[in-house]
């Protein structure tokens, strides 16, 4: 990625007609392509390499995401049918279990089920309810619907290593993250993201400042996972950083980002949560501009 292209203006997008349920799941499936694309994104797999995992790589996050595909469309349908949130959770471990048989029982995209899949549960029922699935929109068909049920699952003893590490720590966990509305999300990727686009840059940059916006600010539990808080705080201080020397709009915002790739490597670092939340704004951005 060429400074160049962090700078280069996009065209505006054009309007389109409804998004149908297969719409809205290619949104998702390729949102998922724009975070694998990414690079640098320290301590993440990308074209480029594997980042921190020596048990994938890009194939294998094709694999996944072509798995995927069809679970996406059936959570925009059952999204706009307004079901019961145990309807989606059971579509999410099914979605879980042809994940793992694509990959060979690699966690590709386990968090990236939660988060988009829920959000394309949003976007089918606002559209269903005669609302464009804009950011505010789909936050609020999120609660309307489902925050209940989301707020009582956050509650559960986690199982998983990241909640556990979550619960251990005093972070805020995946799913506390959703019973909340996605903050990391609503209030710190998509204004980033705004703003990124205001200042001229384009889309690559964009992802990247956003990146590490999200970074800068999210409990991730796979960081704590990993490292600890020790790990946490290095990656988070690292993303600030970066942001108070002018972020992806910075001379040299590339190498940088580069040198920070290779630190987290060097720690096994991998900022999964993160990834999951850059996909949540590529989708949601594709959903505006009717991609």
């Amino acid at each position: 990625m060429s400074g160049a292209a962090l700078r280069r203006a996009d065209p505006a997008p054009a309007s389109s007609p409804r998004l149908t349920a297969a719409a809205i799941g290619r949104a998702a499936t390729l949102a998922l392509h724009d975070e694998l694309a990414l690079a640098p994104k320290p301590g993440l797999v990308s074209f480029v390499d594997s980042g921190s995992h020596a048990d994938m790589d890009a194939h294998t996050f094709m694999r996944s995401l072509f798995a995927l595909r069809r679970y996406f469309v059936r959570m925009a349908e059952l999204g706009a049918a307004r079901v019961p949130f145990a309807e989606l959770e059971s579509c999410g471990i099914g979605a879980e279990a042809r994940m793992l048989a694509a990959t060979g029982g690699i966690n590709t995209h386990r968090g990236a089920i939660f988060v988009l899949g829920l959000l394309c549960a949003a976007a089918g029922a606002a559209q269903a309810e005669g609302t464009a699935p804009q950011a505010t929109a789909l936050r609020a068909a999120l609660g309307r619907h489902w925050g209940a049920a989301l707020a009582s699952r956050a509650r559960r003893v986690p199982v998983l290593p990241g909640g556990l590490a979550a619960r251990r720590l005093g972070l805020r966990s995946a799913s506390q993250e959703a019973a909340l509305g996605f903050p990391a999300l609503f209030e710190t990727a998509l204004p980033a993201w705004d703003r990124a686009r205001r200042a001229g840059l384009g889309l690559p940059g964009v992802r990247l400042e956003v990146f590490f916006s999200i970074l800068a600010v999210l409990d991730d539990s796979n960081l704590a996972h990993r490292g600890g808080l020790e790990g946490l705080q290095f990656a988070r201080q690292s993303a600030r950083g970066f942001l108070a020397a002018g972020g992806a709009a910075a001379p040299g915002a590339v190498e940088a980002a580069w040198a920070l790739h290779r630190a987290f490597v060097a720690r096994r670092l991998s900022p999964g949560g993160c990834a999951d939340m850059l996909a949540a704004a590529c989708f949601i951005q594709r959903l505006a501009s009717r991609d």
